[in-house]
Formats: C-alpha cells, structure tokens, sequence
C-alpha cells in the first residue's frame, strides 16, 4: 500500500509527537536529513538522539503538498526532558520531502512563508484535507 507524501509527514509527526522511536524510524529514510536552527545533521542514530532531546511537540494546522513536498503549519512546544516543564512556544512550520513512505529530509522553519519557499511551495498548495 502506498501512503501520500502528505499522509506521510503527518504520521511521521504523530510518531514523533507520541516518542514512538519504532514507528519514526519506520517512517524515516536511514539516511534521513535534520535541517534546524543550528544546521544540518543525518542518519537514523542522530534521528533517535533528536527526539529523546527535543522535547519538542508539535500541533499541526495547516498543510500544502505538492508531489514529494510537504509544508506543516504547527504550533511548537517544547519542553524540559528532565523535568517536563514547558521552555518555549513557538508558531513554526515543518518542511518534509518524502519518497515512497519514508520521510528523507526534515526541516523547522520559523514560520510558514519561509517554508514554503523552501519547498519551492504556495499558498495554491493548500491541502483541503485536515493537517
């Protein structure tokens, strides 16, 4: 069965969102990309490193997908591993490049304009289907 690159992305970040490590991975290219803030990074191993750091978790709004691209408005909060407090909100947009069923590159942008230019993206992509 072939999922959409949209359906895709959106269960990679439930995955994501719930900590389930084996159905991310499942999800994820081995040779996947983390593009953030800070740079660039690749490979499952850093995958798993990324989500029992992150603290992050993200409530999809919006979605645009055209082909293998996939742009995800969210808003973000990120909490404390060790304690679980809350260190920081954030409206940001996630991009996605998804081949078959694995996600192969993923990437935080400050915001949806930002992302969508990434992704060679626009506001003509809006998904009617729910983020």
């Amino acid at each position: 069965m072939s999922l959409k690159p949209l359906a895709v992305a959106l269960a990679w970040i439930e995955a994501a969102n719930q900590r389930d490590l084996e159905r991310l991975m499942r999800l994820s290219d081995p040779n996947i990309d983390i593009v953030g803030p800070r740079g660039s990074i690749r490979g499952s191993a850093i995958l798993r490193d990324w989500l029992a750091r992150a603290g992050l978790t993200l409530e999809s709004r919006r979605s645009f997908a055209r082909g293998g691209s996939v742009v995800v408005e969210q808003h973000g909060v990120w909490r404390s591993p060790e304690t679980g407090d809350v260190v920081g909100v954030a409206d940001v947009a996630s991009r996605f490049r998804v081949e078959g069923a694995h996600v192969v590159t993923y990437e935080r942008f400050d915001n949806v304009a930002a992302a969508l230019s990434a992704a060679g993206l626009t506001g003509s992509d809006e998904t009617v289907e729910p983020a």
